[in-house]
């Protein structure tokens, strides 16, 4: 496990993830303000795979984490901590549509927060496409600043970029 909270574990992504996973990228609405594209079963499969594969990599710069309600240990999404060239570590989070408006957009951040301070690192940055309210409105919950306006390079929408010292 990499951290938990009150209802929730992040831990390593593994293939038996398989149909959540599916479930989460394959979801045109969950994509919606994400870079990727909906893909087939194999596609995502695939893909799942490769990222897993990153997990061993010497200088990974690039972790998604399965997100998991403790107590059923359903899939319910995924966390990223992904290192920028610039170094800038940014986090990133989807969840499975059916797990939206429970509060677990909040909780995974905040526990990415405290994860972040545990291994020392100095800031924390989000990119947020500015339709997507929701988001927005859980990093300024975490005292993210507002730190710059800009297009999206994948979805073309503009986006606001926030930041977060530790």
């Amino acid at each position: 496990m990499i951290f938990e909270t009150e209802r929730l574990e992040v831990r390593y992504l593994k293939i038996e993830d398989i149909e959540g996973y599916y479930k989460l990228q394959s979801d045109p609405l969950v994509l919606k303000y994400a870079t990727g594209e909906v893909d087939t079963y194999e596609g995502i499969k695939q893909n799942l795979k490769e990222v897993i594969a990153k997990y061993t990599l010497p200088n990974n710069d690039f972790w998604i984490f399965a997100v998991v309600e403790k107590q059923s240990k359903n899939f319910l999404g995924t966390v990223a901590h992904v290192k920028e060239a610039n170094g800038d570590d940014e986090i990133g989070y989807r969840f499975i549509r059916e797990c939206w408006g429970k509060g677990f957009g909040f909780e995974v951040c905040s526990g990415l927060v405290t994860y972040a301070k545990t291994i020392k690192l100095p800031k924390l940055i989000g990119y947020v496409v500015d339709e997507n309210i929701a988001s927005a409105k859980i990093l300024e919950r975490l005292n993210f600043l507002e730190v710059k306006k800009d297009i999206d390079k994948d979805t073309g929408l503009p986006e606001t970029k926030y930041e977060l010292k530790l």
